[in-house]
């Protein structure tokens, strides 16, 4: 009985607890599956990965970043050094300050803002000062001024009003702030929820559901501000990605330039994929690394998919990083490679590919020319939703090395390439007596896998031509297979997007167009793919 009676209490203190819990969880918005995994992203010694438009403001001193002004250099707007190696999206921020001056010495931490072209940092600012006003607070800087002061927690509606509530006495909690000496800012952001944390104790609190105005990802930055002599240091600044909880986040990685203007566009191309995903797809967010493997450190920590968009063989980004990348497809992160980074060696790197997508290009096995393909079916598939059956010029590697028996692999694209293709002598990418002995037989050059322990992969190996991406079936199978491998819903009739203009072809290409550029017969050749 008394052994009943010890049982029934420790059910009823664990519901107990697990009521608080559920309750302190829902009122901060914090809980989530996992310790974050934080990183350095300031290393203590240069500034390097952080810029600012004027650098006389900004140092290292004593392993912090240091901003100081003086009368000699006096601040007269205010300065900020932006991070450069990536954009924040949903995360957790940790690092110290300490702010010395007058009191109306001030700073702030911008996280998820915007910078124009007069260099002054736009966004969400978690306020910092020494008199006591601001510390602890969001501000939205040039925006619509304070969204929380300390103690408040505030919900914005969809048009902007704000519903302010108090949970806390402002000057109590300025008393837990040290003054002249290290501070420990937390800053937490998932969606349009925000959270304030200084020295342990939630400062301030928002709920942002004003669409107009809100930022979902933008960059962080440190602000100096205008005024009397001022020095505010920051040190110890370590990022954590979250997983997002309403949007799929695709993580596209380009490769260095390549093979001349207008082709291997690695670059110009990921960041017209993200563009058009960005724009048409309220449940993607999609960023881009540009000229090869991120330098972010964190950049890859909370993806739904990457997409490889680079040289292959020995170049390829990931080569030296097949590890990492395995570690994530293990935990059901969606891969796709495009054009040449379905390659990597044969062998133990080969075989990273197989696992990820169900196929990869293999030397002496697969061949590279260029030709007209003609889809003339293609199979029901979330990848190819809306897309009609299709022709175009392009380099379509084909005879892949897939899985045995093809196993949860699934042909996107299919044609057969002329016998002219296969004639190649052997060598490691023109021919070979396996695919001389093929003649007049289909050959895929796209597919879908789905891996046995989770995880989608996709390959494709059209995209030599930087032009291909105006044709809208080409592009669409490509835009629908970036977003079914980061495990959203394909829309019934495909992803859709503007064509691009001729002009926004050529935005962000890696070389000057050559002196026999002939523009107009592009732009007749754009024009006929989608009469």
């Amino acid at each position: 009985m008394e052994r009943g009676r010890k049982m029934l209490k420790l059910s009823i203190f664990g519901f107990r607890f697990s009521i608080l819990l559920t309750l302190l969880c829902f009122g901060a918005g914090l809980c989530v599956a996992g310790e974050p995994s934080f990183k350095p992203i300031f290393d203590g010694r240069t500034l390097s990965g952080w810029k600012a438009p004027e650098m006389s403001y900004w140092s290292v001193q004593d392993g912090a970043i240091t901003a100081q002004s003086t009368q000699e250099n006096p601040v007269k707007s205010n300065q900020f050094l932006v991070w450069q190696l990536g954009e924040l999206d949903d995360f957790e921020l940790k690092l110290k300050y300490r702010i010395e001056g007058t009191p109306a010495a001030n700073s702030g931490i911008q996280i998820r803002s915007r910078v124009p072209p007069d260099g002054h940092v736009a966004g969400y600012q978690a306020d910092i000062d020494r008199g006591g006003t601001y510390t602890g607070a969001l501000y939205d800087e040039q925006g619509r001024g304070m969204l929380a002061e300390r103690g408040q927690k505030t919900i914005i509606d969809t048009d902007g009003k704000k519903s302010i509530t108090l949970f806390g006495d402002s000057s109590e909690f300025f008393a837990n702030i040290k003054k002249d000496d290290w501070n420990d800012y937390h800053i937490i952001a998932r969606g349009p929820h925000i959270v304030l944390k200084l020295n342990g104790k939630i400062t301030a609190e928002v709920i942002d559901n004003d669409k107009a105005n809100q930022d979902l990802s933008g960059v962080l930055a440190l602000q100096l501000h205008a005024g009397p002599p001022m020095k505010v240091q920051f040190k110890d600044i370590q990022l954590a990605r979250l997983k997002m909880e309403n949007r799929k986040k695709v993580v596209l990685v380009a490769g260095p330039a390549s093979h001349g203007y207008g082709s291997h566009e690695h670059n110009a191309g990921c960041l017209l994929l993200a563009k058009m995903l960005n724009e048409n797809m309220p449940n993607i967010h999609a960023v881009v690394y540009t000229n090869g493997w991120p330098k972010d450190p964190t950049a890859l920590d909370n993806a739904d998919a990457i997409v490889f968009f680079c040289d292959g063989d020995g170049g390829h980004v990931a080569s030296s990083h097949l590890e990492e990348v395995d570690k994530l497809a293990k935990k059901g992160v969606g891969i796709a490679c495009l054009h040449y980074a379905v390659e990597l060696p044969k062998g133990k790197p080969g075989n990273y590919l197989l696992d990820w997508i169900g196929g990869y290009y293999e030397t002496y096995w697969s061949v590279n020319p260029h030709w007209k393909a003609e889809f003339k079916q293609l199979p029901e598939h979330p990848i190819t939703r809306g897309v009609k059956p299709f022709a175009i010029d392009d380099e379509w590697y084909y005879h892949m090395r897939f899985v045995e028996d093809m196993k949860n692999v699934t042909p996107i694209l299919t044609a057969v390439p002329p016998d002219s293709t296969r004639k190649g002598k052997d060598d490691p990418h023109g021919g070979n007596p396996t695919v001389r002995a093929r003649m007049g037989m289909p050959e895929h050059v796209a597919w879908a896998y789905e891996r046995p322990g989770g995880g989608r992969g996709f390959g494709f190996t059209g995209g030599h031509w930087h032009w291909s991406w105006a044709h809208n079936d080409f592009r669409k199978l490509v835009l629908n297979g970036l977003v079914w491998i980061a495990g959203a819903e394909v829309p019934p009739d495909g992803v859709p997007s503007k064509t691009p203009s001729l002009e926004e072809l050529e935005a962000n290409q890696d070389y000057p167009k050559p002196d026999n550029w002939n523009r107009e017969k592009i732009q007749q050749m754009l024009e006929q793919w989608n009469r």
